[in-house]
């Protein structure tokens, strides 16, 4: 028999459990180890799913019988994370956002691609079975010209200063974590944007609170995207063209319903019908890829990663979003 795809998981926080619950599905991949900076989570999270513990992410990265770093450590430590991985000769499947900012994510990419190792940020909606269908409507012109795309993702958070999405020092705000989506399933849809004018208000910590932004691209395409840490939104994304739309239901970046509504009146469903939270199928093309002894994924491009990395720059820029941690 082949063996599994060993994955390392950096972190024990609730991305990581979700992530290794996952894999569960999976006959061929495994959690080999974790390793976090306190060895009783480690443990305890070894014990769960049946993984060799260890008590720093030096340890974990240098495993020999891993075959990929997974990392889900909080925000400002994706770039570093990464950085120590691929400088280890492992391949790296980076939770999203990929990093603060585009420059980082530069010297991330041009790492990877000097050690000549997977690198893909773990942007889980884009593998998933209703976008790949996403990709197929669109490929058949069946909406037309597409003119418009809308996306929002809010969620309500009691005021916590010390939770992590209203503490600076762990790159909070509605931007990197909630409007990440969004921006993503514009760029899937439209590609880069000509232009970006963005709003936001700020949380009592000073991260923003709520953010959205207007993408204008050079065919006199438009998307608006909307993130909030303030109010629970529908979690919905619209797409459409000349000859119809693409509604998809809450929550869009997840496994979900949605339709296709033709401007004549016929409309096609799609229900959901996936079992599980989603995230495996991340790993399913990660591994892939690195069986196939490819760098990136052609599902996202490194390119691409990057690109959605100068939107994320460029709004935190606007906003005048910066974290205490940044020189």
């Amino acid at each position: 028999m082949n063996k599994p795809f060993r994955w390392g998981v950096i972190s024990t926080g609730g991305i990581a459990r979700t992530f290794a619950t996952d894999l569960k599905y999976l006959s061929d991949q495994v959690v080999h180890a974790v390793g976090s900076r306190n060895i009783e989570n480690a443990t305890n999270f070894g014990n769960e799913f049946n993984a060799k513990a260890y008590g720093s992410y030096e340890e974990l990265v240098n495993d020999p019988d891993i075959d990929a770093v997974y990392i889900a450590t909080p925000h400002q430590l994706h770039f570093a994370n990464t950085i120590m991985a691929l400088s280890a000769g492992k391949p790296v499947l980076c939770e999203k956002p990929f990093a603060i900012t585009s420059n980082q994510a530069g010297e991330m990419i041009s790492l990877a691609k000097e050690k000549n190792l997977m690198l893909m940020e773990a942007m889980w909606t884009r593998f998933l079975p209703h976008i790949t269908k996403v990709r197929e409507i669109l490929r058949s012109g069946i909406l037309g010209e597409i003119r418009t795309v809308s996306a929002d993702h809010g969620q309500w958070f009691a005021n916590d200063p010390a939770f992590r999405l209203f503490n600076p020092n762990l790159a909070g705000g509605a931007l990197l974590d909630l409007a990440i989506y969004p921006i993503s399933f514009a760029h899937l849809i439209l590609g880069v944007p000509e232009e970006i004018i963005s709003s936001s208000l700020p949380a009592f910590t000073g991260v923003d609170g709520q953010t959205s932004a207007l993408f204008n691209y050079a065919n006199g395409a438009q998307a608006i995207i909307n993130s909030s840490l303030f109010a629970a939104t529908p979690c919905r994304a619209l797409v459409s063209g000349t000859l119809g739309w693409l509604e998809i239901d809450r929550t869009f970046y997840a496994p979900t319903s949605m339709r296709t509504v033709i401007r004549k009146g016929e409309t096609t469903e799609y229900p959901r019908n996936y079992i599980g939270v989603g995230h495996r199928e991340q790993a399913v093309e990660f591994a892939r890829c690195v069986n196939a002894g490819l760098t990136e994924s052609p599902l996202l491009t490194l390119n691409e990663t990057y690109e959605i990395m100068k939107s994320v720059t460029t709004i935190k820029n606007q906003i005048g979003l910066k974290y205490p941690f940044e020189v």
